[in-house]
């Protein structure tokens, strides 16, 4: 099939890779600038330079105007493919090829539309999360399906871990999506709205230590929030520490959330609703980061006991 892609980053470029070796031909890759954000670094492969490197053409833009859209349409591709696009796509070019335009989306749509949805596919508890190919509407992530991978989400699993093996369904998705367009056989399945799920982009804010939830759910908080994301962050005795690794405390313990007890091996937190008739779970914070960047183990950090809070 003749394709156009559009996608950024590393989601973006396993995409195109994966329409490279699935021996489509890619007409035109559309990208956004390199970007100096950090926070990504690990997943920065550049989808221009795989491009260029391939002899396909490439359109650099923040957004989509007037320009793009005629490439695209001068291009006449069978397909658009998206993967990683930070802009709105207005109709007129998303409805331009016969066959529409395929977004890869990495959740099991309609649960987890909008930002960061494996992240929050773990924060949250799911048991499993995947890609869904669908076709693009005038909504965020609200068109048909016509694909979906899944994979479960194990005890241990890092958020890095879990997109990073999200990334590893792109080249089978994307060959299944394709041949049931090219051969005819493809069904469309629209999305219940009653069934749907959305999470906004995450801030700096959303990495803030909420001791009121229980310890099941900060531990797999800790775990989401893995590098290269902002890490999960409290205050104690007027300091920022950032919370690397936990673990759920074997015994119970009341009181205050917040309140560090030391037990077990680190810093055990009183968390969890109604902390004070002593049947909830402890965190029992084991490695933490401090605002001059050393890491210390939650034993050692944590001899004076104290508070965490939300401020200094």
């Amino acid at each position: 099939m003749r394709i156009v892609m559009f996608g950024f980053q590393t989601w973006g470029y396993k995409t195109l890779r994966a329409l490279i070796d699935l021996d489509h031909e890619v007409l035109l890759a559309v990208t956004h600038p390199a970007s100096a954000d950090s926070y990504r670094a690990v997943f920065s492969d550049s989808v221009e330079e795989l491009a260029r490197a391939r002899g396909i053409a490439v359109h650099l833009t923040e957004r989509v105007d007037a320009e793009t859209i005629d490439l695209v349409r001068r291009a006449a591709p069978d397909v658009i493919v998206v993967n990683s696009w930070y802009t709105r796509m207005p109709p007129e070019l998303y409805n331009l090829p016969p066959h529409g335009t395929l977004n890869l989306h990495d959740s099991l749509l309609p649960k987890f539309t909008g930002f960061s949805p494996v992240l929050w596919a773990l924060i949250s508890g799911a048991s499993e999360f995947g890609l869904t190919v669908h076709r693009m509407d005038d909504g965020l992530d609200t068109g048909d399906i016509l694909i979906q991978h899944a994979l479960p989400i194990k005890p241990t699993d890092t958020g890095t871990e879990l997109v990073l093996r999200g990334m590893d369904l792109i080249p089978s998705a994307l060959r299944d999506a394709l041949s049931a367009l090219e051969s005819g056989t493809a069904v469309w399945r629209p999305q219940n709205k009653a069934e749907r799920t959305y999470f906004h982009k995450r801030s700096e804010r959303d990495s803030l230590i909420d001791w009121g939830w229980p310890a099941e759910d900060l531990e797999r908080f800790v775990r989401a929030l893995s590098a290269p994301y902002p890490r999960p962050f409290t205050f104690y005795r007027g300091e920022r520490i950032e919370v690397l690794e936990a673990r759920v405390s074997e015994a119970c313990y009341g009181g205050t959330p917040g309140r560090v007890i030391v037990q077990e091996g680190g810093g055990a937190v009183v968390s969890g609703p109604e902390a004070y008739r002593g049947g909830n779970r402890a965190l029992v914070v084991t490695l933490v980061r401090t605002a001059d960047g050393v890491e210390r183990r939650g034993d050692e950090f944590f001899v004076r006991g104290g508070y965490l809070n939300d401020r200094i």
